[in-house]
Order: C-alpha cells, then sequence, then structure tokens
C-alpha cells in the first residue's frame, strides 16, 4: 500500500499554496498521485514536486483546470506566482515604491546616473539590468519596467518632470546603437505636452544634485511622498519635513539645470555625438 503523502503544513509561499490546492481537489477526486499523473499526461514525481511547493509551468496550471473544471483557478494562482517572482528580483524596499507610483497624478524625477526607468527603452534598460542578474532574470525585469511606462499613455497620462545630470546621458550603457536608440527616445519624450525634460550641464560643476537621485510623488489623494534609492534598497518617505527637504532640493537643482528648450538642443548634440562615434567604427578587412 503507498505510504500517504507528508501533509506539508501551512504553504509560505504561492507555489505552495498552488501545490496544497492542487492536493486538496486531488484527493477530493479520489485520486493517488500516479492516478492524477496518468490523467494529466504527467510523471507522478512531478505531481508530488508540485504538492512540495515546486512551481508548476502555465499548460501544467491549464491541465489542472480542465481535468478539475475549476474556471481558471490554478491559472490565476500561476499569475500570482509569476508576479511574486517579479517582486522577489527587485531592490528591497522598491516593491512598495512601485504601488505608489501608479496613483501619482505628478512626479518629479532627478537622475544623476543613468536614464531612469520611466524612459528606458528595452535595450537600455535590458543593459542596465543584466549586469548583476542573469539573462533570463534580466528579461524579466525588462517586461515589469515597460508595463510601469503605461502611465505616461492615455488621457490620465502622468505629467513628469525630470531632470538629468548630463554624465548619465553621455555615460554608455551598451552600444552606440543602445545609446542612439535611448537618446532619440528621450527627444520624443521631451517633446510631449506632459514631460518636462531638462539637464545640468556638465560644466556646472558642483551642485545640488552631488548627493544622488531621487523621486518625488503627488499622489491623487493630496499625499507627497520621496523616494531615494542608495546600493542595497530604496526608502520611501512620507514625513512632512523629508518631503520638503527633497522638494527643496530639487528646486536647487532646477535653478542649475538648463531650460527645457536648451535641454532639447543639448540631447540633440549628445545624439549627434553618438551617431558619430558608430560611424567612425569601420570593420576591419
Amino acid at each position: 500500500m503507498p505510504r500517504r503523502p507528508r501533509d506539508p503544513g501551512v504553504p509560505k509561499t504561492p507555489a505552495g499554496y498552488f501545490g496544497r490546492e492542487l492536493r486538496a481537489h486531488r484527493e477530493a477526486a479520489d485520486l493517488s498521485r500516479a492516478e492524477l499523473a496518468r490523467k494529466l499526461g504527467y510523471t507522478r514525481q512531478r505531481i508530488g514536486q508540485v504538492e512540495g511547493g515546486d512551481a508548476p509551468s502555465v499548460d501544467f496550471a491549464d491541465d489542472c483546470d480542465s481535468f478539475f473544471s475549476t474556471n481558471g483557478t490554478f491559472r490565476r494562482m500561476w499569475e500570482w506566482i509569476q508576479e511574486v517572482g517579479e517582486l522577489e528580483l527587485l531592490p528591497p524596499g522598491f516593491a512598495q515604491y512601485l504601488r505608489v507610483e501608479g496613483d501619482a497624478l505628478v512626479i518629479h524625477k532627478f537622475e544623476a546616473m543613468q536614464v531612469s526607468g520611466l524612459f528606458q527603452t528595452p535595450e537600455y534598460a535590458f543593459e542596465v539590468l543584466r549586469r548583476e542578474r542573469s539573462e533570463e532574470e534580466a528579461r524579466q525585469l525588462v517586461s515589469t519596467r515597460m508595463a510601469r511606462q503605461e502611465a505616461l499613455e492615455g488621457e490620465d497620462a502622468v505629467h513628469l518632470v525630470v531632470i538629468f545630470d548630463e554624465f548619465a546621458l553621455r555615460r554608455p550603457v551598451g552600444n552606440d546603437e543602445v545609446m542612439i536608440g535611448q537618446i532619440q527616445h528621450l527627444i520624443n519624450m521631451a517633446k510631449r505636452p506632459e514631460v518636462t525634460l531638462q539637464i545640468v550641464p556638465q560644466q556646472k560643476g558642483a551642485y545640488a544634485g552631488d548627493m544622488g537621485s531621487f523621486t518625488i510623488l503627488e499622489l491623487a489623494d493630496g499625499e507627497i511622498l520621496a523616494y531615494e534609492e542608495g546600493h542595497v534598497g530604496g526608502q520611501l518617505f512620507r514625513s512632512r519635513d523629508a518631503v520638503r527637504a527633497f522638494g527643496v532640493r530639487f528646486d536647487l537643482i532646477r535653478g542649475a539645470a538648463l531650460s527645457a528648450d536648451d535641454s532639447l538642443k543639448l540631447l540633440h548634440e549628445i545624439l549627434e555625438s553618438y551617431e558619430q562615434a558608430g560611424s567612425d567604427v569601420r570593420p576591419v578587412a
């Protein structure tokens, strides 16, 4: 007589919850793991792995829905697993920021080191994200980053005021083709009515932005928050005093920046420099 599988206890992950639900449905149908495996077209070992908390494939989830007539329940649990998996790839604190970013009506952002995620092309984002992650993880995060940019579309598009340090735009990320595409994208964004883009020129010297990048969010309910990210994670600030300090710093940085029109001219100059660099590369015979 086959040994009864051990009860794994309270699930600690979405995949564990999926496995517990699979076991509950299997036992309600009075099926052993081997019997369910034959009906679904998997091995008994695979059924045991999923019931034990191993993440299923989307096909496995759909097969469970079809067999148990659960109207998409297992597919929804699979989607939950994917969403949590994406959050686990994010830096500490950033998931909390993402939850409020989607509610913002106005975003003020200063970027000292690189092009901000809301303005990145997929190619640029991939080069940024692949440095400390596998290619699969990087591509997964690129999809998340591109989904965030949907807030910039439509009649209810968020209003963005972004200031870049010129060094952030001249620092090569990927090859010249990646940078040409990224700078051209910024030029297109800068022409949009809901976007104000300014640049602090490199000849400015020391200014209020030397302390690093940050974001200020004005939410639909009137609350104003600030977010700052460091080497090991980010922090969301709700204190009025802290948010006010970020606001003052943003104003000082904006005072050091070029006007929007002059910033657009500088973007064209930067684009031309990358295009020239790309044209100077000749294949070796």
